[in-house]
């Protein structure tokens, strides 16, 4: 019995040996094929192919990782070991943490049940695991604060981007409506204030989220501003946005735009789209699409812009929107959709306050508890009835 004691502790040494060494084929030969670990961390499996997983991303995360037995005992087909381990974690993730350039220090007993010459089962406890789950802990917490502290700057940013006041105009009514998700994006709307009192108007959205959204949005905004002082072509001023935009922004991102410029006298509305939600114009208790051609800004350079217009008569009212309102989903999936909001708007948009009525049917359709996917932009732009 003796000496079947001393051969199983003989085996656990190679088993440990093989460890540190990243043998794998030599960790394969001595484990049983139904190996079982006890003690694994969160997310961990315990199988012997997920033990083998594990030691070679243990390996892998350390330079210089050093293990080494303190003592041994055995005691029928069970032996006992005490590991020291320590080393650097400064090569790759490791339980999910990346490299931290910390050094690590472990110690911990390893209970392993040895049949037929095998090791067949392992139980450990000690400070390893628990190290390896604070520091894990301590790594998700720093990246929780550095993503909010992200989110509160982009939300200053867009906030800013956002016009203060909106402009008055002499028969029209205009009601800009913005509720930003938890996730920050790139929803925009802006007046430019043009020469003859015409007026620029402008919705949008860039795509991603977080601070990279909103740096491009409020980028767009300015460049919107500029471009607008010196032509009140909206597809001449989409067109010198998209080449200034793609030299400016990366490569990955992209700003959907809608433009218009308004003549309040006239009532004539010129339009270009660059990839935008198509607004919906009331009249004669039907919708009508105000449609454009054109790719988003920043996508592609060389783009050109189809240009339009049409006349807002007394009591109708155009509707400009985010991709916000109409992805919106109810409790079962079901999405709110373009053919919803157009029937929406032909049905009541004759109502004095159209943007706030479509939000009650926004918050019936979605129901309580609903967790806000994306931005919501609205913006109505309404002809007095007289």
């Amino acid at each position: 019995m003796r000496s079947q004691e001393e051969k199983n502790k003989a085996l656990v040494r190679r088993f440990v040996r093989a460890q540190r060494e990243q043998d794998i084929a030599a960790l394969e030969e001595m484990l049983a094929p139904d190996f079982v670990d006890h003690s694994v961390l969160p997310g961990q499996g315990t199988t012997r192919e997920d033990f083998l997983q594990d030691v070679a991303e243990e390996q892998a995360a350390s330079s210089d990782a050093q293990l080494s037995i303190e003592d041994q005992m055995a005691e029928d087909d069970k032996v006992m070991t005490r590991l020291a381990i320590h080393g650097s974690h400064d090569q790759e993730m490791f339980t999910g943490v990346p490299p931290t350039g910390v050094e690590l220090k472990f110690t911990g007993i390893i209970i392993n049940r040895v049949v037929g010459g095998k090791i067949a089962e392992e139980w450990s406890e000690g400070t390893y695991a628990y190290e390896l789950a604070q520091q894990r802990l301590d790594h998700e917490l720093r990246e929780r604060e550095r993503i909010e502290q992200e989110l509160l700057v982009a939300r200053r940013i867009q906030q800013a981007s956002l016009p203060k006041e909106v402009p008055t105009l002499e028969d029209w009514q205009i009601t800009p409506f913005y509720q930003p998700a938890r996730e920050v994006g790139g929803d925009f709307y802006d007046f430019h204030l043009l020469s003859e009192g015409k007026l620029g108007l402008a919705v949008g959205d860039a795509t991603g989220k977080g601070v990279p959204a909103a740096l491009v949005m409020s980028t767009t905004c300015g460049m919107l501003r500029a471009v607008a002082q010196s032509s009140e072509s909206p597809g001449e001023v989409l067109l010198r946005v998209n080449e200034a935009l793609r030299a400016r922004i990366p490569a990955s991102m992209f700003v959907t735009c809608f433009y218009g410029v308004l003549d309040p006298k006239s009532g004539i509305f010129a339009y270009a789209n660059a990839g935008h939600d198509v607004p919906y114009v009331r009249r004669g208790g039907d919708c009508e699409e105000l449609r454009a051609r054109g790719m988003p800004l920043g996508l592609m350079p060389g783009m050109s812009y189809e240009e339009n217009e049409i006349v807002l008569d007394a009591g109708e009212a155009a509707l400009f929107y985010s991709d916000g309102l109409v992805e919106a989903h109810d409790p079962n999936g079901e999405m709110f959709g373009f053919p919803r909001l157009r029937e929406l708007v032909a049905e009541h948009g004759e109502q004095r306050l159209l943007g706030d009525f479509l939000l009650e049917e926004l918050y019936s359709f979605v129901g309580e508890g609903w967790e806000q996917e994306d931005d919501v932009t609205l913006l109505t732009l309404k002809r007095s009835a007289t």
